[in-house]
């Protein structure tokens, strides 16, 4: 199984055709998405209840869905695979800081994992505005310990990680490119199993990906390649 989760901005995450599914679709899987607390599946309440000192609502929300379907025998915890981007990403790694144990394999794309030094720096042109999403730790302690509590880079532990495809591109001007490698860094350091652990970096892209159809076309192919080597399925 691939699920897939969000959950930041008040952004929805429509059920959708993605014809790029198929190839996984085709090898047994199946697809879900999360609806979790964050997102604006719910309206603005499921949004608002799922930011700012709220905001760990959106990652047991995830891990509830993942505990959901391993219950139901959608899948089990050797064959799923998690995965998100940007604050999807940042979701991915809290959730795996706060149960390693969840999933096999995790494939964090474009993540925001340095959360407090992004939202301390008052000079990055984003900074400001996310304050409204996340809170505001220059001026207010309580936002900045609730942070503290769930940033990736910061709660990094001496612990068993699952396997682990990190992703980043040079030229993100939203998630600056040393945040994954940084984030990476310190796992390899840390994390106290062999497992895989990859960071891959575009070196001509932006915060999106690569731009063009089948350069998109082989970022995904990269990512199911890994995802179907790690899980020992080879056609």
């Amino acid at each position: 199984m691939l699920l897939y989760g969000y959950g930041s901005y008040g952004i929805p995450m429509n059920v959708t055709f993605n014809s790029n599914r198929l190839s996984l679709l085709e090898r047994g899987f199946v697809y879900a998405v999360a609806h979790i607390r964050g997102g604006g599946e719910m309206g603005k309440a499921w949004h608002d209840q799922g930011k700012m000192i709220r905001k760990k609502n959106t990652f047991t929300d995830f891990i509830a869905a993942a505990d959901y379907l391993v219950a139901q025998k959608y899948s089990s915890r050797e064959r799923l695979v998690i995965t998100g981007g940007s604050a999807g990403g940042l979701l991915m790694g809290a959730v795996t800081n706060m149960r390693p144990d969840l999933a096999r394999v995790v494939v964090a794309q474009v993540p925001f994992v340095d959360v407090i030094n992004t939202m301390l720096d008052e000079t990055l042109p984003l900074t400001a505005g996310e304050w409204e999403e996340w809170g505001n730790p220059v001026k207010s302690k309580e936002d900045f310990l609730y942070m503290r509590s769930y940033s990736p880079y910061d709660n990094i532990g001496a612990k068993a990680y699952p396997i682990m495809l990190v992703k980043t591109s040079l030229n993100d001007s939203q998630v600056l490119y040393h945040e994954p490698a940084k984030y990476v860094a310190r796992l390899r350091r840390m994390k106290t199993d062999k497992n895989p652990l990859l960071l891959k970096v575009n070196m001509g892209a932006g915060h999106g990906g690569a731009s063009g159809r089948y350069d998109a076309l082989r970022e995904t192919a990269f990512d199911y390649a890994f995802i179907l080597t790690q899980l020992g399925i080879t056609k």
